[in-house]
Parts: C-alpha cells; structure tokens; sequence
C-alpha cells in the first residue's frame, strides 16, 4: 500500500497526544477485500548513520563467516562438513553421528531461547542486523545502486521506456544478483559436500546430479528471496513476524516515534525558530524515515509486525533533526512506559525466565559435551545362528564389535571382555581406526561345554583407547552354551 494512503488513514492525530506506543490496525475495508491491492515496489533510499554502520559492519561478520568456515582446514579434513549421505557431521575436532543428534538438538532449543531474550529486551533485532534475508536484502539493493544509481535514479528509470542503456542496466544487476546468488549456492551447499571440489567439479561440468541439483536450487532461492520478493519473506513467509508481540511488552525497546514532539507534523525552514507557536511539531514531514525503510512502512503510524528494527529510519530523522538545529530522537529505541513517563524496567520476571532458562540449557549443552565420550562401542551377535560346536568339540560364539571413532585424530583401541574367564578369544585385540571413521571386528568366543555353568551367560566387551585409558566403553551381551 502506498506510504502516503497509509498515512491518510493511520496518521496520528495530534490531539490525541498518546503516549503508549500506537499498534497499526487492519481496517477492514469491504472494497480492499474484494480488490486487495497490487503490491508496489520498494526503493530503499541509501543512508548513513550509526545503526546502519553497526548493521554494516555486522553483516560484514556474518557473511564473511559463512564464505570462509567451509574452506577451513583441520587436521587434513574439511573443518565443518555436515556429511549427509554419510550421517556425519564433522565440526573441527569431533564428528557427530546420529546417536549424537541430541546435541544438535540443544544448539536449536539455545537458539530459540537467545532469540526469545533479545525480543523480549530489544524487539526484533535479529530480523534487522543479521537475519540472512535481511542481509542478502540489503546486499541486492547495493548492487541496484551501484548500477542503477540512487533511489530517484532507479524510479525513473523503471518508468523510462526500454532503450539500450535501460537494457544494459537491469541486465548488469541481474547478471550481479545471479552472480552472487551462485557464489551463496556453491559456499551453502560445500557445507555438505567438499567444498574444494564442489567448485571444481561445477565449473568443469563434472558434478553431480545431486549436487547440480542443490546448487541451482539454492541459487535460484536465493536469487527471488532477495532480489523480487525480499519484504514479502519478512511480512507474509516468515512467521516470526506474526509470534513476536506474544514476547513484547511495555517495557521492550522498539523503534518508536514519538508522536507527542513531532505532531504536527509539517514542512517549514531551517531558520523558523516560531513553528511551535504555529502549530507545528518537530517532524517536517520530509518522509525520509518511510523511503529508507526495506519494509515500505511508515514508522509514525505506530508499532507495526512489518517493523524489522534494522534502525534505518532512526538514522534518517537524526540527519535531519541535526539538519534543523533539533535535538535528536525523534524516532528511537525506546519503550512504551518510556513514552508515557514512566521509568522502564530492564529486570523484569519475563526477561529474567528467558535468561534463566537459556542458562540452563546451556548448561546442560556444555555438560552434554563434557561428558561426551570419543568413541561408540556396538556388539552385534552372528545371526545365522545363537552358536555352533567346533570340530575340537568346543562351543563358539560369533560377535561383530562396531566401534565408531567419534574424533577427528586416529585412535587405537585395545579389546576385551569379562564375565567368561574360561573362554578364549579368537581374532584381533588391538585395531586402529581413523578419525571420524567406523571399523567392524568380527571375533569369537570358545568355551569348552565342562566349563558352562549355565545355558545362557552373560559377558562384558570392553574397548579401551590405547593412549587415553580413561576413555573406556562397555557393551553387555550373551554367550549361548546350549544344553
């Protein structure tokens, strides 16, 4: 919906002068459902400041991070290969294997309770500094700049007609959007493959079904994500958007205009010092704060879901506000008992449940990690038969020993058993496998039938690392003696 029709019908009036933070309300409009109205394009205007310097320079971080893990190297191995196929996941030093999944699963529970904390302290910060739409978003739109020229520049020329020079700019921002959303595609999906040879194989037209697969989709979704839909993810795909007020309260910071000094609102110059006594507020409607909003709305509406507290319209009005000799803070950071004069509680029972559980689970990731042992020791008995009588008459039991290596370094495992001392063991007792590997040591077990106790007898397999004793593992089985 166009800016200036929203402000017709959500405007603030000025003798209202509310000081809770106003939340924009869907007026329900017979003739708008009927003919819902046709979305228009949002042209970002570039502005400097010291939110956008901080997002900025965040998402320089975060990008950065996600090119380079996948081309870290640890001991000779890939340092985060998150290996499907193969059901491992290798991070640094360790290797998780489905059995492990558990700790996947606290790194999500950690993740949800962190976003939860920030919201309910600092409103949707997430969305605006470092989710991934926001900054691919932001990155498009600096290609859209930097080839077509600034806000002004990009509206005219989508309503010049087509002409050469017109061609060759939309297809050089295109040509930018799909190079890059390749470059997303290749580093996403060497997460899963090798990365090394990912690139190789694709630019030598050797890869994979799979893998061509993977990376024209990924490039394709990243391509519409961030160059057609971008605000639409944010406002009708990602469903944070319609749970985050359920964290909200009085006492959050949101960015907020401040209706009671800026209305009302209206244009005049630099050098009137007499505005107020005309009627006017400190906002002079220049509508900067709704043209470098990567969401299209006007923050003086009030509280909107479509907010994404990337802090943009913040740096527009205190450029302006500095401009006109005005104190800045029009629009802020702040909280709706602060608008109304009230002190704002930082500590409060919500914010201190959110962080009391985030330390727990932390803790109890930390502790599932500390006790994590390095290895997985599996017995798997012979099932073509329970046992079988050798030709020296004796009594033998066959047992597949599946040892899994759940380090990246090669580990020597000493093996043994107990519970049977009168058995005797047949095959290795000592085996070496290498890091984030699986090995299967087919042994057995012979007993002479005098020295059955009892048709069925328990036993004890250990498996010892040779250089580390403590790290000992234990599997229980059964050694059938028949009558």
């Amino acid at each position: 919906m166009p800016a200036k029709l929203q402000h017709q019908r959500y405007s603030v009036e000025p003798q209202q002068k509310q000081q809770a933070i106003p939340i924009k309300v869907d007026m329900h409009n017979p003739k708008e459902q009927k003919n819902y109205p046709v979305r228009d394009r949002i042209y970002v205007r570039a502005v400097k400041g010291l939110h956008q310097k901080l997002r900025r320079n965040m998402g320089f971080i975060f990008m950065g991070l996600f090119m380079l893990l996948p081309w870290l190297q640890f001991d000779g191995h890939q340092a985060i290969l998150l290996d499907i196929g193969e059901q491992k996941f290798n991070i640094f030093g360790m290797t998780l294997w489905p059995q492990d999944f558990t700790i996947m699963a606290w790194i999500f529970v950690i993740g949800a309770y962190a976003l939860f904390f920030v919201t309910t302290f600092y409103g949707r910060v997430w969305c605006g500094y470092l989710c991934p739409q926001t900054v691919w978003t932001f990155i498009f739109i600096w290609f859209e700049e930097k080839i077509q020229g600034n806000r002004n520049n990009r509206m005219k020329l989508d309503k010049d007609p087509w002409s050469a020079q017109k061609v060759l700019k939309k297809g050089l921002t295109h040509f930018a959007w799909l190079a890059f959303s390749l470059l997303t595609s290749l580093i996403f999906v060497g997460y899963f493959t090798p990365v090394d040879q990912l690139f190789i194989d694709f630019f030598s037209g050797n890869a994979g079904f799979w893998a061509l697969v993977s990376v024209l989709f990924f490039m394709v979704c990243t391509y519409g994500n961030a160059g057609w839909m971008r605000e639409i993810m944010c406002t009708h795909i990602c469903p944070y958007a319609r749970f985050q007020s359920a964290m909200f309260d009085k006492d959050t910071f949101t960015v907020t205009y401040d209706a009671v000094r800026g209305e009302n609102r209206g244009p005049r110059s630099r050098k009137d010092a007499d505005y107020k006594e005309k009627g006017l507020g400190d906002c002079i409607d220049c509508n900067l704060c709704v043209h470098v909003c990567p969401t299209g709305i006007d923050i003086r509406n009030g509280l909107q879901y479509e907010c994404i507290n990337c802090g943009a319209c913040i740096d527009a009005c205190d450029d302006t506000m500095d401009k006109m000799g005005y104190a800045k803070g029009l629009i802020s950071y702040t909280t709706e008992h602060s608008l109304a004069g009230k002190p704002t509680k930082v500590l409060r029972p919500k914010l201190l449940g959110y962080f009391v559980v985030l330390l727990v689970v932390c803790t109890a990731f930390a502790w599932t990690l500390w006790t994590r042992m390095p290895a997985e020791l599996d017995v798997v008995r012979d099932r073509g038969s329970l046992f079988r009588e050798t030709d020296e008459g004796l009594i033998e039991n066959t047992y597949t020993l599946k040892i899994i290596n759940k380090s990246q370094q090669d580990q020597t495992f000493v093996l043994s058993f107990t519970g049977l001392e009168q058995a005797s063991w047949i095959g290795e007792k000592e085996v070496t496998i290498k890091g984030g590997d699986t090995a299967g040591i087919p042994i057995s077990l012979s007993l002479d039938p005098a020295d059955a106790k009892k048709p069925v007898m328990d036993i004890q397999f250990q498996v010892r690392d040779k250089d580390e004793p403590d790290v000992e593992l234990t599997q229980g089985s059964k050694f059938f003696a028949g009558r």
